[in-house]
């Protein structure tokens, strides 16, 4: 059993499936519209369709003879929330890292100039 974060992220790491969610989110199309851009076939297409509608990414429906697709953003909140977690961490350790080679350039106390981490030459 994979859990919905795991589908989310294996749907979004497609270049092409990306592509389709970036054009749904400015409205919603048809398949016909959404494979114009691509030289793929349409049930290439649809493939993919059908890979971001079981991630819960787009929601499909009919109007007669055509097959309108629409973005769903739920999952992309999840994922979205998840990764914030790691963002807030690395943030973190990158200020205590710039704070760190702060101190490490700061000259010392004894005003004798700047630290060097370059090695002394040995007088020969």
């Amino acid at each position: 059993m994979t859990d919905a974060l795991s589908t989310t992220f294996a749907a979004l790491a497609d270049p092409t499936r990306r592509a389709i969610l970036a054009r749904l989110s400015s409205g919603d199309a048809t398949v016909g519209e959404l494979a114009e851009p691509f030289e793929l076939s349409l049930p290439a297409i649809s493939k993919h369709l059908t890979v971001l509608e079981k991630a819960g990414l787009i929601t499909k429906s009919r109007d007669g003879q055509r097959r309108h697709c629409r973005i769903s953003v739920a999952p992309l909140k999840d994922a979205t929330s998840w990764l914030e977690l790691y963002r807030q961490h690395w943030e973190q350790q990158f200020d205590n890292l710039g704070d760190y080679l702060a101190t490490i350039h700061e000259p010392p106390a004894d005003g004798r100039g700047t630290r060097s981490t370059a090695p002394k030459e040995n007088p020969s």
